[in-house]
């Protein structure tokens, strides 16, 4: 019998792509803006996850472990992966610690008045109807970061920047097109910066609170201030004492807004806001349901000055 043989030229194997992975959305919004046209950056969390209390499944784990680069925010936000960060052999960065980051702590002049004024219910207690009651709910004492760093443009210049010098050492091939993403970025957030602040620049002093003080670096590089906070991290209702309190601050403030997280708004909001003129509505600081797309973390911001406007301009 005989054996014809055949000689198949097999093209050179594509060269393989950085794996990037990022605890949370927003860094992955960023991250895709670094990696456009090379590839595409991986996210742990799943939209609605808590930072602070996720458990990891032992896919996740493999995915910490096998990840060239892995960016998070830093222990202050995912207390969940220090531990298991301890088995990686490759790079992975905490932003907060990333020079040139502008960082706030819990009773920064800023949030000194909102600090005063907190409500709080009872800690002791778990979710609102099983579910988590904040998507992040972390340590705000004063003093303590504040992890939601994300939320200021120059933060997002900073990461980026830091992203595209980690992938050019790793992938050296691609080098120029990460340093050039990073540069147009930069630069599409400076006219961002304008815009955000041409939209927020009426609306300093309109009175509105927040379920979770989130928003400080947003506010403080917009000039607005929520006029309190309700951090009702409790599934138990507070008692009626607590709620009157809590009812008293929103009838002194007149029509206001009053801004849960998606995806969840606490039950306390309807009972709060029963009769008063307050208008209900969202802030969504994690863009969990936004495409890891070049112009994913622009929109991310650009739809909370949006949803921050939408209510407080109807005031």
């Amino acid at each position: 019998m005989l054996l014809l043989t055949f000689a198949v030229s097999v093209p050179a194997l594509a060269q393989v792509q950085p794996r990037v992975l990022t605890s949370i959305k927003p860094l992955q919004l960023i991250a895709a803006a670094v990696q456009d046209g090379v590839g595409q950056p991986e996210v742990l969390l799943p939209p609605g996850a808590s930072p602070h209390h996720y458990a990891l499944r032992p896919s996740d784990v493999r995915r910490v472990r096998e990840a060239d680069l892995l960016y998070w925010i830093g222990p202050d936000l995912e207390s969940f992966l220090p531990r298991v960060l301890e088995g990686r052999s490759k790079p992975n960065v905490a932003v907060q610690d990333v020079p040139g980051m502008t960082l706030r702590h819990f009773g920064d002049s800023h949030a000194e008045k909102a600090d005063a004024h907190h409500d709080h219910a009872d800690h002791a207690d778990h979710a609102d109807h099983g579910q988590p009651a904040d998507q992040h709910d972390h340590d705000h004492r004063p003093g303590s970061l504040d992890a939601h760093l994300w939320l200021l443009p120059a933060n997002g210049r900073v990461i980026a920047h830091k992203m595209a010098a980690d992938l050019a050492q790793l992938d050296p091939a691609n080098a120029a097109r990460y340093q050039a993403n990073a540069e147009a970025f930069a630069q599409r957030l400076d006219a961002l910066d304008q815009r955000l602040k041409s939209r927020l620049s009426g609306l300093a002093g309109k009175p509105y609170f927040v379920f979770h003080e989130a928003y400080d670096y947003f506010e403080a590089a917009y000039g607005l201030k929520h006029a309190g906070v309700f951090s009702v991290l409790g599934e138990v209702q507070p008692g009626a004492q607590h709620v009157a309190a809590m009812r008293e601050r929103l009838q002194q403030a007149g029509p206001s807004c009053v801004f849960s997280e998606p995806p969840f708004r606490p039950r306390l909001a309807q009972t709060l806001t029963a009769g008063l003129p307050v208008t209900l509505a969202e802030l969504d600081a994690m863009g969990g349901n936004l495409a890891a797309e070049a112009s994913g973390y622009e929109t991310l911001l650009e739809n909370l000055a949006g949803e921050l406007a939408g209510c407080l301009e109807a005031l």
